[in-house]
């Protein structure tokens, strides 16, 4: 959607990314979803865990998805609407940890990666 922005908004279409926390839906049940079976032993621990920690979640995430639908419909009638929209109060912290994760890389690579320009030769 970020790259998709520029090639349809000369035509008046705009686009929001959509970044959502986990929703009351049925997204989780044994009947919505198809639990992967581990195929890569190294793996195969952390792929248990990961799929116990969503199934025991079910039924008690914290988005109500009225709610997000609403939001989704406010933004849907802006003129300028935001670029990306996190949705919901666990995924606003992610992206926050994420955002201030990537600005410590990049202020680690200064240094290193500061001046890294093309030297032209002295005319």
């Amino acid at each position: 959607m970020e790259s998709l922005r520029y090639d349809i908004e000369p035509f008046g279409i705009r686009t929001t990314v959509v970044e959502p926390g986990f929703f009351r839906t049925e997204l989780i049940v044994d009947a919505s979803t198809t639990w992967p079976e581990p195929t890569i032993d190294d793996y195969a621990e952390r792929t248990f865990a990961t799929i116990e920690a969503w199934k025991s979640m079910n039924g008690r995430q914290s988005g109500d998805p009225a709610k997000l639908a609403r939001a989704l419909l406010t933004i849907a009638d802006q003129e300028e609407p935001m670029l990306r929209f996190v949705a919901g109060a666990d995924a606003i912290e992610g992206v926050e940890a994420k955002a201030k994760e990537l600005l410590a890389q990049a202020q680690g690579s200064r240094e290193l990666g500061g001046d890294l320009a093309y030297d032209e030769p002295n005319s």
